[in-house]
């Protein structure tokens, strides 16, 4: 079970994905859903002892300030390179492009990434992937970083609310595997949105 891929996680949710704007009901609505999916045994990713006990997946406070409108640089020609995860699993990635936004008047860069796999997959063709890591890591939030679900960009401006990053599944079970966030997406910030720690 340990090399679960990370993707079929995805296919059980439906938040995240192209919000253009900031809109508190979508977060709530992103909060709302993944609680449901948690409290499921047939979709939580929780230990048996932790779904008995589960009630809700804690959330920082929504705040407009962690939802950037980002400049979208497409990297082209870009080679596939095997990606790092919690366990032997090395699946090729490839990096789609950079995303440049300001907070609190600083200037700050994360890769956005596209799983070759699931790329060949009708409903993911436009699925990119962002994982970061930042100074609440392994403090307020999980010290493997966490995730964000993105649609391919039409222009070169591309939409990211932190609001909306939640934990890799690694964070709730050792038996999945999970990306590990590459070290050029360490932000030097703290980005206190989306879900924190699952245990202190």
């Amino acid at each position: 079970m340990r090399t679960i891929l990370t993707f079929l996680f995805l296919a059980l949710f439906n938040f995240g994905f192209g919000q253009e704007k900031f809109e508190v009901a979508a977060v709530e609505k992103f909060q709302k859903e993944l609680n449901t999916e948690f409290a499921d045994a047939k979709t939580s990713p929780l230990t048996a002892e932790d779904l008995a006990i589960f009630k809700s997946l804690d959330f920082y406070p929504i705040n407009e300030k962690f939802f950037v409108t980002a400049k979208f640089i497409r990297t082209e020609d870009e080679k596939p390179f095997e990606m790092k995860t919690s366990t032997d699993r090395k699946p090729m990635y490839v990096k789609y492009g950079e995303a440049h936004f300001v907070i609190d008047g600083k200037p700050f860069q994360l890769n956005i990434y596209q799983n070759i796999e699931l790329s060949k997959k009708e409903e993911y063709k436009d699925y990119l992937f962002l994982p970061f890591s930042d100074l609440t890591s392994g403090k307020e939030s999980y010290i493997g970083g966490k995730y964000i679900d993105l649609k391919t960009p039409t222009t070169d401006t591309i939409a990211i609310d932190f609001n909306t990053s939640y934990n890799p599944l690694c964070a709730y079970n050792h038996k999945y595997s999970c990306p590990k966030v590459p070290l050029e997406n360490d932000l030097k910030i703290e980005i206190k949105a989306g879900v924190k720690k699952f245990h202190d």
